[in-house]
């Protein structure tokens, strides 16, 4: 009987169709820990659904490319996820035009403070220069942030790791930290959660009302465009 259990985890643990299950029963049940909380910051699905799988794959000794296999599929709903922000942001195109002055304010503000609060931490804590390269466009979205760093000889992977620390961070203090400075504005609280944390911190401003999550997708638009142009001439300026 052990030996057939043993073989048929075996055998699960090479079906794409496995990981891409245990994905979705991982978010689903942080999903619930998340709402049973009361909207504690710590409880994000997002977080503890990444925090779960990499603790299930380094105790059962799963490599990464075997779990890639399914959850690749999720990875391809990415794309169309993303274009599909454009239409709570058409909703909001009247209040967009009227904040758009204060919002390019702060998108060029937010953007630069990010590159160079990064950077300067790293540089304070002896990071080498690809390291600091690496850090720099860390409140941008990963494929932009990646795409940035690759062409100018960063490292892609650090970058990675950075951008998803930055999101769940972000969506995790973030509201808390809005909630302690008493702004309620769901304009306001989204674009800043966009801008910091992009597309992690977006889908925690649409958890408040779909007003924040619309200017937090233009925020995380925005801000990578912001990024990819600041980036390079910034780099170029310092080396």
């Amino acid at each position: 009987m052990t030996d057939r259990l043993i073989h048929l985890w075996a055998h699960l643990q090479t079906l794409p169709v496995f990981w891409l299950t245990l994905t979705l029963a991982v978010f689903h049940l942080a999903t619930l820990i998340a709402k049973r909380s009361g909207g504690f910051p710590l409880a994000n699905p997002v977080g503890l659904s990444i925090l779960t799988l990499v603790l299930v794959l380094f105790c059962i000794g799963t490599p990464y490319a075997t779990y890639f296999a399914g959850g690749q599929w999720i990875h391809l709903l990415l794309a169309p996820a993303t274009v599909a922000l454009a239409v709570p942001l058409y909703l909001q195109r009247e209040r967009i035009r009227r904040l758009l002055a204060p919002l390019l304010i702060t998108l060029g503000g937010g953007s630069l403070l990010a590159i160079v609060s990064s950077t300067g931490i790293g540089w304070l804590l002896g990071a080498s220069s690809s390291s600091l390269l690496s850090l720099a466009p860390k409140s941008a979205t990963a494929p932009v942030a990646m795409g940035i760093v690759e062409k100018l000889g960063g490292i892609p992977s650090l970058t990675a790791a950075v951008v998803i620390l930055t999101g769940i961070t972000g969506a995790v203090a973030g509201p808390w930290l809005l909630d302690r400075l008493r702004i309620e504005s769901p304009a306001v609280r989204g674009f800043s959660l966009g801008v910091v944390s992009h597309g992690i911190g977006t889908a925690r401003a649409f958890q408040e009302s779909s007003e924040a999550g619309a200017f937090a997708g233009l925020g995380m638009g925005l801000n990578a465009l912001m990024t990819s142009l600041l980036v390079p001439v910034l780099y170029r300026l310092v080396s």
